[in-house]
């Protein structure tokens, strides 16, 4: 089963590609501060803005640290340290040649909470970072005060998904597509990065037709188009599915049976076409906390940039509940 739209060749990542420095199609001007840290052997690029407990925001495939632009603002105004982590080989953070596996990108991002010099963060993850949120949460639970969850379900849940439930298998055809060789590098960056443009708009919902518009997806192409970019994009999900087998993904699966116990939001669009609201619910039997589930009517993959407002407010409200509800 694979995507048709991917379909031929870049090499592989090589060796550690730093493309920072200032400006260009990355460091987005905007009231945020924009910095480097290091954690875990490599270099990450972060935005921040504001002061307060600490709130990471991790995002999700084919976007970078800017698909959090609104909640930067938003968290920020509501008393807290608002902090947008681009992940290991995507953005302005390191490609590295190896480290795309759930538990390595999981502690980058709790090696990116101590370098920040906090005790703890509450994290915030969609797609793929709602994948590693629910991976630092089990494997670092002391560095997790919280954990919001966007249109990701447990790891556990995704993977009997993807392999029991054929409309899931179907919906994340893009995933099986991903396990082809240098194919979908090339797809991705083809045409100055259009597929992205594509699955960004295929994968929102109608309820907002203002989003995606076209510049928003020419930020996303362009971000996608920096070398070696588009390879470490799909490599941690060529790792989802390679491993199943595998020893080190047996032992992964079989880590992430230990609940999650700290207090969890999880979120999803009810039109979501990537993950089905069927696959995501019903990841709460993998907590022992306080969980509560919350599905936006209307709404696609992307429901913090399809309803910022709605999203963020849900998210801050739920922050600030010193006893949330299970």
């Amino acid at each position: 089963m694979t995507d048709p739209d991917f379909s031929a060749s870049t090499g592989p990542a090589g060796p550690v590609v730093p493309p920072g420095g200032t400006g260009g199609p990355v460091r987005i001007e905007g009231p945020w501060t924009h910095r480097d840290v290091a954690a875990n052997g490599a270099r990450f690029h972060i935005a921040e803005l504001g002061d307060g407990p600490l709130v990471l925001l991790l995002h999700g495939f084919p976007q970078f640290w800017w698909t959090w632009r609104h909640q930067l603002t938003a968290l920020a105004d509501a008393g807290y340290r608002a902090v947008a982590m681009d992940l290991r080989g995507v953005g302005g953070s390191d490609r590295t040649p190896r480290g795309y596996d759930p538990a390595n990108l999981a502690l980058d991002v709790t090696g990116v909470i101590r370098s920040l010099g906090e005790p703890d963060a509450a994290l915030v993850g969609h797609d793929m970072g709602g994948y590693l949120a629910w991976t630092a949460a089990v494997m670092r639970p002391k560095l997790v005060r919280r954990l919001v969850v966007s249109s990701m379900p447990h790891p556990r849940r995704w993977r009997s998904s993807m392999l029991s439930d054929l409309s899931q298998s179907r919906a994340g055809s893009h995933i099986w597509g991903f396990q082809r060789p240098w194919v979908p590098e090339r797809q991705l960056v083809a045409d100055d990065g259009a597929l992205v443009g594509r699955l960004i708009r295929d994968w929102s919902g109608p309820r907002t037709p203002d989003f995606p518009d076209d510049g928003t997806l020419e930020v996303y192409r362009r971000a996608m188009c920096i070398p070696s970019t588009a390879h470490c994009s799909v490599e941690p999900y060529r790792w989802m599915v390679r491993s199943l087998l595998r020893p080190d993904g047996v032992q992964f699966n079989r880590r992430m049976k230990r609940p999650v116990r700290v207090p969890t939001l999880h979120l999803h669009g009810s039109l979501d076409p990537a993950m089905r609201t069927r696959s995501s619910a019903g990841s709460g039997e993998y907590v022992e906390a306080p969980y509560r589930w919350r599905l936006f009517d209307g709404l696609g993959h992307f429901p913090h940039e399809e309803d910022p407002v709605g999203f963020s407010t849900e998210v801050i409200n739920w922050l600030k509940d010193p006893e949330p509800d299970r």
